[in-house]
């Protein structure tokens, strides 16, 4: 998945790849007037035609792929990359706090909607009193289907939906379905036995799954989903810097919007929100993390 669609994903093997035939090695001897931007998807087509309007501003960029998503944080931390483009607010939340560090967002790009599936039901309203949902049982994944499953009337939470809503929130007493956290890898097979399962892209796709098996889609509009819209991430200290901030714009540039709209599978929704709205909303996820 392009951006945090991934972060879905386990990455497993730590290692970093610079595609040595589009872009130099990055170290102590890369070119100062060069910007490294760290991303997670650079065979997409949209990175060059970004690159080139890039260009047509002055701005020399270089891109710097990760297939390790515990990397791109540390590097520009680091200062081997200037921004990366990989994640959402929450996932930098959790970083900052674990880590103490202090990145920030400086640019919105796009939100994903989260999918449930069903091979039993048409609608969210076919599933029976007591049916049972499927869901990756990792903990870290268990929000926003939490949050949906409430949008949608199939659970109820404990004090309501929160920023950090958690299984043992359910209310099951109240709620209209079961919950079973299972292996992500078994989520698509348990389509098969189950009245609805939330399926990660990665499984969705080589279990055969399309548009006509979803059942229910989240409002990516909702307020409490702003942890999830996916960023541009600077060092704290370069946050305010103009050719930085342009970068970040530039996402939404109409020919880098109709390139990245002209992908195959793209659903992404994008999101304009201001870097102090993000920032807003990483403040208060870092507090209520450092809390728990």
């Amino acid at each position: 998945m392009r951006t945090m669609r991934g972060l879905r994903r386990s990455a497993v093997i730590p290692v970093l790849l610079a595609l040595a035939a589009l872009l130099p090695a990055c170290g102590a001897d890369s070119d100062p007037d060069v910007v490294r931007i760290g991303v997670n998807d650079l065979a997409l087509p949209h990175w060059g035609v970004y690159r080139a309007k890039a260009a047509e501003r002055g701005i020399a960029v270089e891109f710097v792929n990760f297939s390790d998503y515990n990397q791109p944080n540390p590097a520009l931390s680091q200062g081997r990359i200037d921004l990366n483009k990989f994640q959402h607010v929450r996932y930098l939340a959790n970083y900052n706090v674990a880590d103490n560090d202090d990145l920030t967002p400086i640019g919105a790009t796009e939100i994903f909607p989260l999918t449930l599936y069903s091979k039993k039901h048409e609608s969210v309203a076919d599933i029976p009193p007591g049916g049972e949902i499927t869901l990756s049982n990792n903990p870290a994944n268990h929000v926003r289907p939490l949050l949906g499953l409430a949008a949608a009337g199939l659970i109820v939470l404990k004090g309501g939906p929160s920023w950090d809503s958690r299984i043992e929130d359910v209310d099951t007493a109240a709620s209209r379905v079961r919950l079973t956290p299972i292996d992500p890898t078994l989520t698509a097979p348990s389509l098969d036995s189950v009245d609805a399962a939330f399926v990660d892209d990665t499984f969705a796709v080589p279990a055969g799954l399309t548009a006509d098996d979803v059942i229910y889609t989240d409002d990516p509009q909702r307020p409490e989903l702003t942890q999830y819209i996916n960023i541009f991430a600077a060092r704290a200290e370069d946050k305010d810097d103009p050719t930085l901030l342009a970068l970040a714009e530039l996402y939404h540039d109409p020919a880098v919007e109709a390139a990245i709209r002209a992908e195959s599978g793209y659903d992404g929704i994008f999101k304009d929100n201001s870097p102090e709205e993000l920032r807003a909303t990483l403040a208060e996820l870092e507090t209520t993390l450092r809390a728990q």
